[in-house]
């Protein structure tokens, strides 16, 4: 017993220290220029607490050991360490390191939001997992009593956790579609949703509660099936100008699994963890509805408000535009006193950050002041924009929040959008039919003169809608490849 006790100690002062790590990987996390060093906290205190959780687990098998003392006969009740399912486990954490670092290594950052919620599908998947063996074999998880039913209290971290794993993990598949254009960014509006969504919800929490005094499989399977419905109804109505707030809201859903199965399995690693994931996760999406002038409300109850009815129009419009090309971009940008310039998902796309920045070090050369605007929401995930430019070695100083450089437009030359539409769109100021209506949007149009690179006017933004941008008076569109105009510019710069 003694052993035992000695062995819990250090179990628990190990993931206190795994704990610790997370929480300063968030805070590294919380500005570029301690990312990486968060990064490696994290790295640490993970793999603090899997070793932790292979040495305090490592699975046995019972073993009769007889022996002779005075003549008699002794048994007793040894173990031996099983190799097979040790080699499985490490096995498995070796498949998964593999295809982690392959994946990491050849990912392109324009499909870094899907490969965000394909992650977070796999940790909502581990979570039923977890429940449905949990439930299939109580006895291995230590969560019966006496008379060999599973424990009330048990049982409602089994239904929490299943029901939050298998929203997520729809809700997750929902959204990597979405991302990944195999469905339109546009809101899927079902007949009588909010009515079904509230009906399914309120089902699951009775089905929980009446789970808590009767454990038969009925019950179980069926809070699985429905929450895992109620995970693709929220989804399916948010339309893609809210698509990185649903990331965002879909890591906290991963982060409360996993808290719920960390219960489950007795492991105050995964409880801190996921705490940890699902509160920043809660927090990073209120905020990001504030910026966009969204009720995180309605937003988690998937596109509650939206209507189906006008969207402030899906094609095109035809009007009178300006086209303009490198080298005018060249000359009124080597013109002027200060250049902000607005990334979008569009850099992304063409992998333009690199020549962006280029373009950038040559006008501070010709004396131009150079700042990069980020919205909030631009691209598909949170902080999209900061990773593309972070990677090209963009000084930090010169990247600015839109609270902190909205104001600046309105004195500024020349604003350079590249592939950022939806949210320079004025429409969202006016236009009360618009999907994105009430949205912050960067006030580039009060730029002196407005540069704007698309591959052509025929498309519109991820929300569905053109921008009245294009046609304003002091807007010039450059029509191209975004990485091959600004190429073209550099040039012309040079």
């Amino acid at each position: 017993m003694e052993h035992a006790g000695s062995v819990n100690s250090w179990a628990a002062l190990a993931y206190l220290v795994a704990g610790a790590c997370f929480i300063l990987a968030l805070r590294g996390l919380s500005s570029p220029t301690s990312s990486q060093r968060g990064n490696r906290f994290g790295m640490v205190g993970m793999g603090i607490a899997v070793v932790t959780t292979l040495l305090t687990h490592a699975p046995v098998i019972p073993a009769i050991a007889v022996g002779s003392l005075d003549g008699e006969d002794h048994h007793a009740l040894l173990s031996r360490l099983d190799g097979v399912t040790l080699v499985e486990i490490l096995a498995a954490i070796a498949l998964g390191a593999a295809v982690g670092i392959v994946t990491a290594r050849r990912i392109a950052m324009t499909a870094m939001p899907q490969l965000v919620a394909a992650f977070h599908s796999l940790v909502g998947l581990a979570a039923v997992l977890v429940a449905a063996a949990a439930f299939l074999n109580p006895v291995a998880f230590r969560i019966v009593g006496l008379d060999g039913a599973i424990l009330p209290v048990s049982r409602i971290e089994m239904g929490l956790g299943v029901a939050i794993g298998a929203i997520t993990f729809s809700g997750s598949v929902i959204a990597f579609l979405k991302l990944n254009g195999n469905m339109g960014g546009r809101p899927i509006m079902l007949p009588g949703r909010h009515l079904i969504n509230l009906g399914l919800i309120a089902g699951i929490l009775a089905l929980i509660a009446w789970f808590t005094q009767d454990q038969s499989a009925w019950v179980f399977w069926t809070i699985t099936v429905l929450s895992f419905a109620i995970g693709f109804l929220l989804i399916v109505p948010i339309g893609g100008a809210d698509m990185p707030v649903v990331v965002s809201m879909l890591n906290s859903y991963s982060g409360w699994a996993a808290a719920a199965m960390g219960f489950t399995l007795h492991n105050p690693a995964m409880v801190i963890t996921g705490a940890l994931v699902g509160s920043s996760g809660a927090i990073l999406s209120y905020i990001m509805c504030r910026a966009m002038n969204r009720s995180f409300v309605s937003v988690i109850a998937g596109g509650f408000g939206a209507e189906a009815g006008p969207t402030g129009g899906g094609t095109a419009i035809d009007r009178p535009w300006k086209r303009g090309s490198a080298e005018d971009a060249a000359f009124l940008m080597g013109q002027a006193e200060q250049v902000i310039i607005v990334p979008g998902y569009g850099m992304a796309v063409a992998q333009a950050q690199h020549s962006l920045r280029e373009m950038g070090d040559l006008l501070k050369k010709e004396g131009v002041r150079v700042k990069y605007a980020i919205h909030p929401v631009a691209g598909r995930m949170p902080g999209h924009m900061n990773v593309l430019l972070a990677e090209a070695n963009v000084p930090y100083d010169e990247v600015f929040e839109l609270e902190d450089i909205n104001g600046e437009f309105a004195q500024t030359d020349v604003a350079f959008v590249i592939g950022a539409n939806d949210v320079t769109n004025p429409a969202a100021k006016t236009d009360r039919s618009s999907p994105i209506y009430g949205m912050p949007v960067l006030d580039v149009e009060k730029a002196r003169t407005v540069l704007f690179i698309k591959r052509s006017m025929g498309g519109v933004g991820y929300a569905g809608v053109d921008n009245e941008l294009f046609y304003r008076d002091n807007t010039m569109m450059l029509l191209a490849d975004a990485k091959k105009m600004v190429d073209d510019i550099v040039k012309a710069l040079g």
